[in-house]
């Protein structure tokens, strides 16, 4: 979890061991995106699997709780935060597309515990209330919306601009989810300076996988600067593992075990 401006949605499984153990190379057809459909449900699932030990992240929507990182409550399908401003914008997007709904009345104390741990006017009534709007499909939709635009699209456009195909932009996604997109020596966009240090993107007319090793280590030196991040397994055993077996393009059938769990993906 990167320092305040992060947006986090790990949910304390950090200190597990993730094993992954992928089938399927690189296909023949031609490259496709994460933002095709098939590849963001895969992105989703594989990140759900780490953070919430489930390949059904629409499941999250309804997710809160304060996880003790410092940050407030972390909640929904990519765990915005009352601390780093990513839930407040949520619930300001979410009462802008339905005003008066049940989180609105929480708008005050969300810009007042923005950049603190505090719970100070939300508590057991706004878990609750959380709860309650995530059976609402115009609260899910805005979850969906900030994700893509907060997280999500940035990743994916910055990963084609470099000439990765799905696996760079997985690899840019996860950290940008992790780490966010401020100005801070952890952020993604900082990480991503550290690696242009070392490589070559191949829109530079470097190698894809010379450059995804020096991207991955630079991801991995931003985690160990945090205790809570001090598990890089996610890379180490994950996103590594996919490097190694060339599959640039996420191509299933895929299976790996998550702290101990086995999940697949077969189409």
């Amino acid at each position: 979890m990167h320092a305040l401006n992060r947006r986090t949605a790990i949910t304390g499984l950090l200190a597990a061991t993730l094993s992954v153990t992928l089938l399927g190379g690189t296909s023949q057809a031609a490259a496709v995106g994460l933002d095709d459909p098939a590849k963001k449900e895969i992105a989703m699932k594989l990140v759900s699997s780490a953070e919430n030990s489930s390949l059904d992240w629409k499941a999250q929507y309804k997710y809160i709780e304060d996880i003790g990182d410092g940050r407030g409550y972390t909640a929904g399908i990519i765990g915005f935060c009352s601390g780093t401003g990513d839930m407040l914008d949520l619930v300001e997007y979410y009462t802008q597309v339905k005003p008066g709904n049940i989180l609105a009345k929480y708008l005050p104390a969300l810009r007042k515990v923005d950049g603190t741990d505090s719970h100070t006017g939300l508590g057991s009534a706004f878990e609750r209330d959380w709860a309650t709007a995530a059976k609402d499909s115009t609260f899910q939709q805005a979850q969906n919306h900030e994700r893509d635009r907060v997280y999500f699209n940035p990743a994916v456009s910055q990963g084609k601009a470099d000439g990765l195909r799905a696996l760079g932009q997985f690899a840019y996604y996860d950290a940008i989810v992790m780490h966010g997109n401020g100005g801070d020596p952890t952020s993604f966009g900082s990480i991503r300076k550290r690696a242009l240090a070392k490589a070559k993107t191949p829109a530079q007319g470097g190698d894809e996988t010379t450059y995804l090793n020096a991207f991955l280590d630079a991801r991995k030196w931003a985690m160990q600067q945090e205790e809570a991040h001090s598990d890089t397994s996610r890379v180490d055993t994950a996103q590594r593992v996919f490097l190694k077996a060339k599959n640039f393009d996420l191509n299933p059938p895929l299976k790996w075990k998550v702290y101990g769990d086995s999940f697949s993906i077969n189409s």
